[in-house]
């Protein structure tokens, strides 16, 4: 359900306005950025990318550059205008939600970082598969909750959240197929070890778009719903369409 965020947009300071409207429109920039870098990694994982992986590791630096630059957006935004309530929230939430980005293209290196290493060894014939259905569930939690936090829709929202235990279950599974095959091919234990580390960042990616829809659910409801479950996220969503 798409939510109207209570004071946003009528601001005294039309300058105030333009200034939330900017600092917003960046974090979601950087999302892009984000997104495109997961894709990214994620298929040089798959067709053992050498090239592609080392873009990627590279491009880190430009998403890191971008957390210090928004962050410090944020913060002369507090100090110069003191915001309370609805804006309060949403700069608390942007600062969180850049956070979390970042640590994406951390967790989207890291993935470069294994293709890397697989180029070396062998092609990725055993996990190719566990690799893209995963990839494909984070890269559609990360791009849904951005245009969730876009629109303030807590509905789409807290879909994320719940696509997050879809995600830990296929993790899971892909893990103990990847311990089987370990048992089967000795031989091969580093290039498996490496597609648990890719298989485990994927995972993490996940956590970090589930962080994201749990910041909307703040900026909108003004309740910090992230150590009560999705149980207390539902409340929350509910009681907004009643």
């Amino acid at each position: 359900m798409i939510q109207e965020v209570e004071n946003h947009s009528h601001h005294i300071s039309r300058q105030f306005n333009i200034e939330l409207e900017e600092v917003k429109t960046r974090m979601l920039e950087m999302g892009g950025k984000v997104e495109k870098q997961l894709k990214d990694a994620i298929e040089a994982l798959i067709n053992v990318d050498s090239e592609l992986a080392r873009r990627v590791r590279k491009d880190d630096r430009v998403i890191d550059s971008l957390e210090v630059s928004i962050d410090a957006q944020c913060s002369r935004i507090l100090a110069r205008r003191q915001p309370a309530a609805s804006d309060l929230r949403l700069i608390l939430a942007i600062i969180k939600t850049i956070r979390d980005l970042e640590r994406i293209g951390d967790e989207s290196s890291k993935i470069a970082k294994m293709a890397v290493r697989l180029s070396r060894e062998v092609d990725l014939s055993k996990g190719s598969s566990e690799v893209r259905h995963i990839g494909e569930m984070v890269c559609n939690m990360v791009h849904n909750a951005l245009d969730a936090f876009a629109r303030y829709d807590t509905g789409s929202a807290l879909a994320v959240t719940s696509e997050d235990e879809d995600v830990d279950e296929q993790y899971s599974s892909s893990i103990k197929v990847v311990i089987d095959w370990m048992q089967q091919e000795p031989d091969k234990i580093d290039q498996f070890l490496n597609l648990i580390w890719a298989l485990r960042a994927l995972e993490r990616i996940g956590d970090h778009a589930k962080n994201i829809s749990e910041h909307i659910l703040y900026v909108v409801g003004g309740k910090d719903v992230r150590h009560g479950g999705l149980a207390k996220a539902k409340g929350l969503a509910e009681s907004r369409d009643s």
